[in-house]
Parts: C-alpha cells; structure tokens; sequence
C-alpha cells in the first residue's frame, strides 16, 4: 500500500511543505547522498514522497502518476484545462502566497479598470494597426479573465521571465504576472488596475481524480486523520 505524494524539489516551497507536514509528524528524510532526489517518510508507513518541480506536479497529478501534491494554485488552474475533472483542491497550505495581476503604465492615468483597458485597446488597434500587447506566462488564466468582463482587442505576449521589463523595453504595452508584494511592479512604473486581480494564488495540497486509489485508499484516511482534512 504505497500513497504518491508529489512535494516541490527546491527552494523555500520545499522547506515550507515538509515543515506543513512535519506538524503532523510526517518526516521527509533524503536517502544517500545531498545531491540526491530520493527521500524516505517517517512517521507514517505506505507514502512516498515524489521529489519533482512545482510545473511537474500538475502534469503529474492529472495523468494520474501521483496520488496527492503541493503546488501554486495558479499552476494547476493553468496548466491543465479543465482541472476540476481530474484534480481536486484539498486545503490551502498557508504558504506561498501570491497574487496574478494585470498591471498597465503608471502614466496611463485614466485608465484604471478593466472596462477601461476596453476602451484602450479598441483605440490603440484603430490607432496602431494591431492588438495591444500583455506579456505573459499565465495564457489560459489571462484569456479565460478577460473574456469573462468583455476586454477585447488584445494579444497575449510569450514572457517566460523579467515580465515587468517588457513596457519599458517596449515589447509590450501590459503586463499578467505574479505579485507578493507589487514592488516590482511599480519599480517598472506599473500599476495594477483597480479590478485588475485574476487570481490569489498559494501552495494547494491537490488529490488527483485521475490515479488508482485502490490500494491507497486506506494510507489515504489516516494521513486525512492526522492532518485533520476530510477524504
């Protein structure tokens, strides 16, 4: 009876996951070497902890590969489409908060909401000949957003890094990325529109619908039990 617990493989994501399980008395002890990926539990027999990265996770959660794993809320609601069919929401873990945002220039000073950008976009397509631009990793989640409110006219721009640099670099008229704090943001001279909050995003513990439970099942409720969570 093996349950497949899929836990961030670096960074504070890691510490912070194995410190939430630690509460409950699960330890995650690295066998040999510190280079290497492959850890034991203590304190509960039958889980075994699945080191991987946390953009692995969902993959790996949706073909059904691991039982259960902590990732950013914001990577499963993206990666994979229709999540809420093969993935369900556990619990919130506490940690790992932060917030995706669509920013614009601070120096557009009339244009403080989504309605707004609307209006904006409409004229700069007539004006410029093309669809304004958002830079952005978060695709499905910035598309399913604006076409929920009715912003048309726009195109989401590839930015696998350094999001907040795209205006000024000119690459870009906004921005979708993920804030903590919004210094950085406003470091580049942005601002996030006052509606502008796509998701509010923290580390999940996620149960794959997709996985054979049969012989987990029962490592399963006693690992509910003891981190008093329903099956």
């Amino acid at each position: 009876m093996t349950l497949l617990l899929g836990l961030p493989s670096k960074g504070r994501l890691m510490e912070k996951s194995f410190d939430w399980f630690g509460k409950a008395g699960l330890r995650f002890e690295r066998e040999g070497s510190n280079r290497e990926y492959a850890f034991q539990t203590n304190g509960l027999r039958g889980v075994q902890p699945v080191l991987l990265s946390a953009g692995e996770i969902p993959r790996e959660l949706a073909a059904g590969r691991i039982h259960l794993g902590v990732t950013g809320s914001d990577m499963v609601r993206e990666r994979i489409p229709d999540w809420p069919s093969t993935v369900e929401d556990v619990t919130g873990m506490g940690f790992g908060r932060a917030d995706l945002v669509l920013a614009v220039p601070g120096c557009w000073i009339d244009v403080d909401s989504l309605d707004d950008l609307d209006a904006v976009a409409a004229s700069f397509r007539a004006k410029h000949g093309f669809r304004l631009r958002i830079a952005t990793k978060y695709h499905r989640l910035v598309r399913e957003f604006l076409r929920d409110f009715g912003v048309a006219n726009y195109q989401l721009m590839d930015s696998q890094g350094a999001t907040e640099g795209v205006v000024k670099n000119g690459t870009a008229e906004c921005v979708a990325d993920i804030t903590s704090t919004g210094e950085t943001l406003r470091a580049n001279h942005l601002k996030v529109l006052s509606d502008g909050l796509i998701h509010s995003s923290q580390a999940t513990l996620f149960r794959s619908r997709t996985a054979d439970w049969t012989t987990a099942k029962s490592v399963l409720e006693v690992l509910a039990a003891r981190l008093g969570l329903p099956v």
